[in-house]
């Protein structure tokens, strides 16, 4: 999983498309906050 990201990444990147680039960094970023969000509601202590 961690190979795909990192080749979404550099095919962007290498693609010069860098509004879509700052798109897929923040969508990963909010996943990620998900995430942390959910494993606190299951065990909040």
């Amino acid at each position: 999983m961690i190979k795909f990201f990192r080749h979404i990444r550099k095919s962007l990147l290498s693609e010069n498309k860098f509004s879509k680039y700052l798109l897929y960094a923040i969508g990963e970023i909010i996943l990620v906050i998900i995430g942390i969000l959910m494993a606190l509601q299951i065990n909040p202590y």
